[in-house]
């Protein structure tokens, strides 16, 4: 091990390879809110952020296990739970007032069509303003499910897909229709 008085050691999440300190700076620096993308074996996290001097500070959190209180039966990992998830926490951001955020995927890599963008596909359809090039978004047979339900031979994913968005909608519109109204 180097050792000396101009010997540095790297932060230990650099040292470890969870925290890209480049990538971060550039998005602090922007001073706007962000749309924080990760992933786990099983689930899907998505979560708005703030920065904050004391440390970042959590809007909303979104986990892609959150859909089972909306019926959703299927995978909470596939392409129709990640844009789902993505839906939901539009529609709790819109309801805590955040209008714009920018996407943080972390050292993730971005791959066009990745469930990654089908979440933020979601996020996009419940009216937040992300700067984000519509190309890179997966077609809408895979957002739907077509493609698992053409896999499977059977329709599950399509329906489960279509109610489970419509509950969602449901809860999040009635909301703001009472608000208006009351």
């Amino acid at each position: 091990m180097a050792t000396g008085p101009r010997y540095k050691v790297d932060y230990r999440r650099k040292r470890e390879g969870k925290t890209s300190y480049k990538k971060r700076l550039g998005l602090l620096k922007s001073g706007k809110t962000r749309l924080v993308v990760r992933k786990s074996n099983k689930y899907l996290l998505a979560q708005i952020v703030d920065y904050d001097e004391d440390g970042d500070k959590v809007v909303t959190t979104t986990r892609s296990d959150e859909l089972k209180k909306f019926n959703w039966k299927c995978s909470t990992k596939n392409t129709p739970a990640a844009y789902l998830t993505g839906l939901l926490c539009g529609y709790k951001s819109k309801a805590k007032k955040i209008n714009s955020a920018i996407v943080d995927l972390g050292l993730q890599p971005s791959t066009k069509g990745s469930r990654l963008y089908a979440l933020i596909k979601g996020v996009l359809d419940a009216g937040l303003q992300i700067p984000v090039n519509k190309e890179i978004f997966p077609s809408d047979d895979r957002i739907k499910g077509k493609i698992i339900s053409d896999y499977n031979k059977n329709d599950v994913v399509m329906k489960n897909f279509d109610e489970t968005k419509s509950s969602i909608e449901k809860k999040f519109i009635n909301k703001e229709v009472s608000k208006k109204n009351g």
